[in-house]
């Protein structure tokens, strides 16, 4: 594996030196990724049985239509979970790639931030796993199931699966965006409150822009994120109030911006 060198905020590199690091970041994810895909593509049985968990039971299992199916659609799925597996270590290497450009505030800031990330992305993956991707297979196989002959392709479905789980995993990071913006007094809790009904239109715009389409699954991925958009106003009016030296730098920009 890639040996890296690591670099503080005073260190000056070129350009060639930022490359160099950032191959030497890839080829350890790629490095990773590759060994979690293995992983995966050895476990493929127990993903797929995993993966085929939310279909109601009177649906048969997925189905293929060609002859390298099976195996191109286990090759994706694999590599998917593999991604899920991965994502803490590629997450860290970029974090790690553009930490020395944060200050020393910056960083006090990001670190606690980024300490939740992938605690509310397993909360995200899980609560569609549970909740989201059964209300909304059922919803969708159901709707006008008497003159349909329903048969799922397991191509098509196994993106679904993977890429739902994925958005709402991202889109459980609200509360790290919304006390970062706070932290670093880009905003405030009042505004936020002042605001909420541009978020919530936001969030519904967001949900409308996810793999599911029907208002069942919409709402039940709204539901969480306008929670998260709450707790998030919530921490921030405990947590998440600027330093002084933020807020200082702040009143600068701002004085700045009045004075030009």
């Amino acid at each position: 594996m890639p040996r890296i060198k690591p670099i503080e905020h005073e260190d000056r590199l070129s350009i060639v030196e930022h490359l160099d690091e950032l191959r030497s970041r890839l080829i350890t994810c790629a490095i990773v990724f590759a060994i979690a895909f293995g992983f995966c593509f050895w476990q493929n049985h127990f993903l797929l049985d995993l993966a085929n968990n939310p279909l109601p039971s009177k649906v048969d299992e997925p189905i293929t239509l060609g002859p390298t199916e099976a195996f191109t659609t286990t090759m994706t799925v694999s590599a998917y979970f593999a991604i899920l597996l991965s994502l803490p270590v590629l997450l860290y290497q970029l974090y790690a790639f553009v930490l020395p450009a944060f200050t020393p505030r910056e960083k006090k800031v990001a670190l606690p931030l980024l300490l939740l990330v992938p605690f509310l992305f397993i909360a995200g993956v899980v609560f569609c796993y549970f909740i989201v991707l059964p209300g909304a297979l059922g919803f969708l196989l159901d709707f006008n199931a008497e003159q349909f002959q329903n048969e799922i392709r397991a191509r098509d479905y196994y993106s679904f699966f993977s890429l739902t789980l994925i958005a709402m995993g991202v889109l459980f990071q609200v509360p790290v965006g919304v006390l970062a913006l706070v932290k670093l007094g880009i905003t405030t809790p009042e505004k936020l409150r002042k605001n909420r009904r541009y978020a919530i239109l936001a969030i519904a715009v967001v949900a409308a822009l996810l793999p599911t389409i029907d208002p069942v699954t919409m709402l039940l991925e709204m539901v969480p994120l306008v929670v998260l958009f709450e707790l998030s106003i919530l921490l921030a009016s405990a947590f998440g109030r600027p330093s002084e030296d933020a807020e200082a730098e702040v009143g600068d920009r701002l004085a700045s911006a009045e004075g030009s």
